[in-house]
């Protein structure tokens, strides 16, 4: 069974950080891009981050450039989401999903973590 389970959510103060992690188990993991997503009600989900398979590409979107930090764990098939400074305008649900490449069609997809800042 495919299985992507996030973690590492929560309420934070504007500021603060958080540590998303990406647990992932019943495909190869080591075949797949990893991305982060967040949605919030009302807007389209968007892609905020991605990690390659080989972990050597690395995306992020603007808004995050420099407060983010994506990394993958081979040996534990997980992908973690570091995420410093955060504001308020970060609060959304978040989600991993596998993918063929960034920016591309996801294959799996996680139940999301809520992550909320407050200001």
């Amino acid at each position: 069974e495919v299985q992507l389970v996030e973690s590492g959510g929560g309420l934070v103060q504007a500021g603060g950080s958080l540590r998303l992690s990406c647990a992932a188990s019943g495909f190869t993991f080591d075949d797949y891009t990893i991305g982060w997503f967040r949605q919030v009600p009302g807007k389209e989900r968007e892609e905020v981050s991605c990690i390659s398979s080989s972990g050597h590409y690395t995306y992020y979107t603007d808004s995050v450039k420099g407060r983010f930090t994506i990394s993958r764990d081979t040996a534990k098939n997980t992908v973690h989401l570091e995420m410093n400074t955060l504001k308020p305008e970060d609060t959304a649900v978040y989600y991993c999903a596998a993918m063929i490449r960034c920016k591309g069609e996801a294959h799996y997809w996680g139940l999301g973590t809520q992550v909320t800042v407050s200001s």
